[in-house]
């Protein structure tokens, strides 16, 4: 089985957006500016864009880097495939 590299400082970054996030429900249920809450989702979705970022770089960084230092092509060819596939997905998110 493949190690996997840790995210533990993301997992904290995780930790610090889960307390955002209840301060949007409370933001909601009392009733506070719309332009308030949009503005606490917005930095939201930034931290959370960071995490995604920090998690994209231990993977190219750790497996992609491993794989391309291997010596088999088709484990080459595999991890540029998955990197390529994710690339296509975050294009069509934004």
């Amino acid at each position: 089985m493949k190690q996997h590299a840790t995210h533990e400082e993301q997992l904290e970054f995780l930790r610090k957006i889960e307390g955002q996030i209840r301060g949007v429900q409370r933001m909601i249920e009392e009733g506070r500016y719309c332009v308030d809450i949009i503005t606490q989702i917005h930095s939201i979705i930034g931290a959370l864009s960071k995490v995604e970022s920090g998690i994209f770089k231990k993977h190219l960084d750790g497996c992609v880097a491993g794989a391309l230092k291997g010596k088999s092509e088709k484990e080459k060819e595999r991890k540029i495939d998955e990197i390529m596939a994710l690339i296509s997905r975050f294009r069509k998110i934004s």
